[in-house]
Order: C-alpha cells, then sequence, then structure tokens
C-alpha cells in the first residue's frame, strides 16, 4: 500500500443527524464537535443527534423514507436521497473544520434543512468529491453535478453529465474529466427493468468519450483513495487512475483464478493509505492494494458481515458487524481480526435489503452503532469495544452519519 492523500478531520464519516446550538467557548480554545445524523426504516425524517448528551436536537421531515444518507468530503452538508420518492433533500451539518496548516478551527452553528430539493427520476448514488457532489438519477441516465457551497448559499444550479442510457449508474469526476458507468443496451430486459452494466468509460467536460469502454460486467460499489477511484465488477477491480490532468485511465485487477467464488460489490477507500475495502460474497472481504503484484487479500469472517467501514483516525483499521451480533476490529495490513464482542442480538441478512439492520460510524475514539429492534444507537469505545452509554431513539434507526472533530474555537 503507497502512502496517500491524508483524509479530512479526524473521522468525518458515518450516517444520520441532529443539530445543537453553538455553546459559548474560551478565545481560542481547542474543542472537539461531534453530531450524529440518523435515519428511521420507516419515517419519513432525519434526526441530528448531540452523542454527548444524548439528546434529538432536531428532526427533519423529507418527502419520503430515506434509503441512503451521504456526507460530503467537508461534511458541511448531507443528502438524504429518497429513491422511491424521486427526491433528495439537503442537509447542512452545521460544522464546519477549516485548515491553517498545524491547526484547524472550528465552527458550530444549529444544523438545518437547506430549502434545495433535488427532484430527480429515481435518485440513487450520490458521490461526493472535494466541493462538489454528484447524484446520479438512474431512470434518467443522468448525474447531477452540484457544488456545496452553492447549495449552502440557496443555489440549485448544476452541470448535467449524460450517460448512454437509463440504467443504475454512476458519474465519478476526476480532474476535469468524468468516469461513468455503461449500460449494456444489448441485453433484452423486461418491460420497466433497466439493463445492466457492461463497464465504464471516460468523458470530458463536453460530454465527448475519451479512450475505449472498460469491460466491468455488473459494475457496482465505488470507491475513492489516494488519486485511484474503484469499481466493483463481476471480473475483478476496476481502477480509475488520475494521469497529470489528462484523462484518467482505466485498468482492471482481474481476481485470478486463486481468489474463492465472489465478487466486490461495495467499496470503501483508505485515506492515509492507498488501498480499498470491498465485500467478496456474503461472508468475506477483500483489502485491495493496486500497486502489488499479488493486489486481493481475502478476510474470511465467522459469519455473514451486515456492515463495515473504515477508521478514519486508526487508519489500519476496519470495524465489521455481522449478523450474530458481533463489531470485529479488522487490520488491513495483516488482513486478521484483532478484536470481536458481542453487541446486539443476531440480525439476519436473510429477506428484504431494507430490512433494519444495524449500520456503523466512527466519531474519533467512538463507535456509533445502529440497533434498530430495540430502538437504541450504542456507542462503544474504538479501543476496549466497551459500550460507554446508548441513546434512545424509538422507531427503527438506521442509517447513521457521524460529523464533526477538533480545533480551534476563536
Amino acid at each position: 500500500m503507497r502512502p496517500g492523500l491524508t483524509g479530512l478531520a479526524a473521522g468525518l464519516m458515518s450516517i444520520s443527524a441532529l443539530s445543537f446550538a453553538e455553546p459559548a467557548f474560551a478565545s481560542d480554545e481547542t474543542r472537539e464537535s461531534w453530531r450524529l445524523f440518523v435515519t428511521d426504516q420507516t419515517k419519513a425524517e432525519v434526526s441530528v443527534i448531540n452523542p454527548d448528551s444524548g439528546t434529538v436536537e432536531n428532526t427533519f421531515p423529507t418527502t419520503g423514507y430515506v434509503t441512503h444518507l451521504v456526507a460530503s468530503d467537508s461534511g458541511k452538508t448531507l443528502f438524504a436521497v429518497q429513491m422511491d420518492h424521486d427526491m433528495v433533500n439537503v442537509i447542512s451539518s452545521g460544522i464546519t473544520l477549516s485548515s491553517h496548516g498545524d491547526h484547524s478551527d472550528l465552527k458550530v452553528t444549529d444544523a438545518a434543512l437547506l430549502p434545495a430539493q433535488l427532484d430527480g427520476q429515481r435518485p440513487v448514488h450520490a458521490v461526493p468529491h472535494g466541493d462538489k457532489i454528484i447524484q446520479f438519477y438512474d431512470q434518467q441516465g443522468e448525474g447531477h453535478v452540484f457544488s456545496e457551497r452553492g447549495l449552502l448559499d440557496g443555489k440549485v444550479d448544476y452541470q448535467t453529465v449524460k450517460t448512454a442510457a437509463p440504467h443504475h449508474g454512476v458519474v465519478v469526476p476526476m480532474g476535469d474529466y468524468f468516469v461513468v458507468s455503461e449500460p449494456n443496451l444489448a441485453t433484452p430486459v423486461k418491460e420497466g427493468e433497466l439493463p445492466p452494466r457492461k463497464g465504464a468509460k471516460v468523458i470530458d467536460h463536453n460530454g465527448q468519450q475519451v479512450g475505449d469502454i472498460a469491460t466491468c460486467t455488473g459494475l457496482h460499489g465505488e470507491a475513492y483513495s489516494a488519486g485511484l477511484v474503484a469499481f466493483g465488477c463481476e471480473e475483478g477491480v476496476l481502477i480509475a487512475e488520475a494521469n497529470h490532468g489528462d484523462a484518467p485511465q482505466l485498468h482492471l485487477l482481474p481476481y485470478g483464478d486463486d481468489m474463492p467464488e465472489g465478487k466486490v460489490g461495495h467499496l470503501a477507500g483508505g485515506k492515509a493509505m492507498q488501498f480499498f475495502l470491498g465485500d467478496y460474497g456474503a461472508d468475506k472481504l477483500v483489502v485491495i492494494d493496486p500497486s502489488s503484484d499479488k493486489p486481493f487479500s481475502v478476510v474470511e469472517l465467522p459469519v455473514r458481515h451486515v456492515h463495515f467501514i473504515l477508521d478514519p483516525v486508526r487508519v489500519k483499521i476496519a470495524y465489521v458487524f455481522t449478523e450474530d451480533g458481533k463489531l470485529h476490529a479488522l487490520d488491513v495490513l495483516s488482513g486478521k481480526i484483532i478484536q470481536s464482542t458481542r453487541v446486539t442480538e443476531p440480525y439476519s441478512k436473510d429477506g428484504h435489503w431494507r430490512d433494519p439492520r444495524p449500520r456503523l460510524a466512527v466519531m474519533n475514539d467512538t463507535i456509533a452503532i445502529t440497533d434498530p429492534k430495540n430502538g437504541l444507537i450504542r456507542l462503544l469505545d474504538a479501543e476496549s469495544f466497551k459500550e460507554r452509554k446508548t441513546i434512545k431513539t424509538g422507531g427503527l434507526p438506521f442509517n447513521i452519519v457521524a460529523i464533526g472533530g477538533s480545533g480551534l474555537v476563536h
């Protein structure tokens, strides 16, 4: 794994939230502030939770049930995607971390539901990248590129990036270019169904294709790590590599004959090291080092995985929740599980993919886990895995995103 770009302030990653007013701080005092943004499995809302007090500071109504909750790279905004209601609501987290070289400044205001309502036909994948977020609309076959600064200023202008046809796809920016999924229009589909994916291609800012279509059957999953973007495929993992201002280069990392049966469909990208962590079937994960001659290291799990995330602070650690109710710490360098503990009762992966199951978020030295069967968020110490507290939410807490960090408050 090559050293990569340093990630944003300690741990912007996660799912779901609440808002609290800015406390009175002494001049130039260093403080740490976090918020949890949480969706409910059945209610059309996003809650903002103060993890210190355990209180719900605000609840924002949405048009429909939030299927995906995605934070921007800066953590200033979240996209609440409601794919069954053709709507995306945008939330201001109220937490701003501004880098000043040797330190960051922290500013905390109320979280807010922004007036922007991003309607389109079946929104699913939202991809944050720098100051931009790209929302893809499956039934339109196009991505809308929004400026985060513009959304915060009340502007909903966007650039449209079109693909070949409507499909369950994705658009990823790389410099002045975009990597876009390519549907297989030669495959017959039933009425009302979308065509499968056959690969990806690079287009320029004028929408013109650059180079050939790269094969990536069933393309699904996308993640960024230190100048690389990875996509899961049936044949392997497709890598898009930045090319010093020119069109990014696409190349496939084939699984190889020594790999067990499976494929990657979900990915997370390392922030301080260049690597990816992906699922590989229902009961395995795979660590992907694109710089290695043998890029895939398969991790066998005791039972099927439910959710996994990377720790943005402990950069070689990933957390994996499995259907037996256990949380595991995975050392991605060794590929070994180094710690496990039971957190909840079992959550089977059988049934509908939307059935309520736990999700994970990280707040510096704390892991947050939704426990929908009990209407709880469980907060665990990231080192000891001991439960610090529970937050009673009621309902069926599902997606959870943690936003925050530490900095000087002036």
